[in-house]
């Protein structure tokens, strides 16, 4: 069940921080900015939120472990985000 827990924090993680940084790049061309800030963040702490609550069933270990899966998530997004800027980055040095 632990391992469950981990994986399940690792793609709770990647969903939220993964949402944050679409979410971000959508908003900046579009006129309802706030809309979509609001309602990604509404949908993405739901999601997570209620992930957390049926992984971790009253256990403070497993809700533990799902937030190091979590924080593990996000430091996957943000490595996986600067490789995609530097390739768009060289891409468009390139032209």
């Amino acid at each position: 069940m632990m391992a469950i827990a981990l994986i399940s924090g690792f793609i709770f993680g990647i969903i939220f921080f993964g949402g944050l940084w679409l979410t971000v790049k959508k908003s900046l061309g579009t006129p309802y900015a706030a809309l979509w800030f609001l309602a990604s963040s509404v949908i993405r702490t739901a999601i997570v939120l209620t992930g957390f609550y049926f992984v971790a069933s009253g256990s403070l270990p497993r809700i533990l472990i799902s937030v190091a899966g979590f924080v593990t998530g996000r430091f996957l997004v943000l490595w996986f985000t600067k490789q995609l800027e530097q390739k768009q980055l060289i891409s468009t040095e390139a032209k």
